[in-house]
């Protein structure tokens, strides 16, 4: 399976080049234009050719991008019949891939993916007198154009913003100051070197605090690699976590219809109609084309449809803002519901087999058990050797005791006992 839940991703060697030109060229057979943009790692250039050069050898017309945030290079794929974005999100440096989208933004579903796996064993090419050409393309001023006319952010609002020296500092920098915010940028420059790790999680940013009251910023946005997640720090320079954050979004856009993960918070039911995915962002961009106002998952991905269905951290940094300016936030946050949540992950080699044998149908999906008093969801990672296990309960030994019983579970898949 070439496709996880969000691309494909893995390691930088030669197999991965050799594959993006493969994948480009079943692109390329589906799609007569195809704009292709690249995060800031330093091997990004060099997959990005490979995927133009199979696009190319079928005839078809690629459009460069350059770097560019992952949302900007989906926004404008309401251009083109297909886009790529050579990134590989918020893993470290040595990996890099590929994410596939439509021109609503959203990206290519199982069935397209499928089609594209079945497609590489059989590309057709160009002769040597139809090949394919390329052309320059600005994604960003689009995008940029497109969220300002959506935002307001209250002029002069002190605000630190921290790209991770990713794509996203292409953009976002420019987007808040011109939407009337006072910028502090921090690790802007895209240099393929990522100063922190990519993720945006709070074990990450631990000098952002000092540095929100040093200039008094009323909130702090982080970005990961390829700026389609975005993070944020309340006026109190407290972080919030995701699940508080989807509320918050909610919340201020009068969202009625909501959808989120299967390891989203409970309390999100509490102000909204919910429906649940499997974890990624991809899953929920789906089901959001179907139904629903907003959507998100805790884990900083972000779905403004009146925008795309494409995860968009610069237009989610923009809205935070603007909400800033407008809420005490740390005051909002007291008022939401909060519920304990538990998250763990352990190693094993085997952990698909396992997942398979306690009947998911889909190992990366897992299973949810759920009670009235909680919940805990069992998945297999997409990316690492691992079991992951997110427990909620309205106690916190509602959310021990569910925890508890996914891992009694795996003990006994292990045995046989399943």
């Amino acid at each position: 399976m070439l496709f996880g839940s969000s691309g494909i991703r893995r390691l930088y060697d030669q197999d991965l080049l050799s594959l993006a030109m493969q994948v480009g060229m079943a692109v390329g057979n589906r799609a007569d234009q195809v704009l292709v943009g690249m995060d800031s790692r330093t091997t990004g250039p060099a997959l990005s050719s490979s995927f133009i050069a199979g696009i190319c050898y079928t005839g078809a017309k690629a459009l460069q991008g350059g770097i560019a945030p992952t949302p900007s290079i989906a926004y404008c794929c309401r251009s083109f019949k297909a886009a790529c974005m050579v990134t590989a999100s918020h893993n470290p440096e040595p990996y890099n891939g590929l994410k596939l989208f439509n021109p609503d933004g959203s990206s290519f579903q199982a069935l397209q993916q499928d089609e594209i796996e079945d497609a590489i064993s059989d590309n057709r090419t160009a002769d040597w007198l139809s090949q394919g050409e390329t052309m320059k393309y600005d994604p960003l001023t689009p995008h940029h154009d497109a969220i300002l006319s959506e935002i307001d952010v209250k002029k002069d609002l002190p605000v630190i913003l921290d790209c991770g020296n990713g794509a996203g500092s292409v953009l976002t920098p420019h987007l808040l100051s011109d939407a009337g915010a006072s910028v502090v940028a921090v690790n802007a420059n895209p240099s393929g070197i990522f100063s922190r790790p990519s993720e945006p999680l709070v074990e990450n940013l631990p000098y952002l605090p000092a540095l929100m009251k040093k200039v008094n910023a009323r909130c702090a946005v982080v970005h990961d690699g390829d700026a389609d997640r975005m993070m944020a720090f309340d006026n109190t320079g407290t972080y919030i976590p995701g699940d508080l954050l989807l509320i918050l979004f909610a919340k201020y856009l009068g969202a009625k219809r909501v959808v989120t993960t299967y390891d989203a918070s409970m309390a999100v039911e509490e102000i909204a109609e919910v429906r649940r995915t499997p974890v990624g962002d991809a899953f929920v961009s789906e089901q959001l084309v179907q139904w629903g106002d907003f959507g998100g998952e805790p884990s900083g991905a972000w779905i403004f449809p009146q925008i795309s269905y494409c995860p968009d951290g610069p237009f989610a940094a923009g809205l935070f803002c603007e909400m800033a300016g407008e809420w005490n936030i740390a005051e909002e946050l007291a008022s939401i519901p909060k519920y304990p949540i538990l998250r763990r992950s352990q190693q094993f080699p085997q952990s698909h087999e396992i997942l398979y044998a306690l009947g998911a149908a889909n190992p990366t999906d897992g299973l949810r058990l759920e009670e009235d008093d909680g919940w805990c969801l069992v998945r297999a990672s997409g990316t690492e050797p691992k079991i992951r296990f997110t427990a909620e309960g309205r106690t916190l030994d509602d959310a021990k005791r569910m925890l508890e019983r996914g891992e009694e579970m795996v003990r006994l898949a292990l045995k046989g006992d399943a």
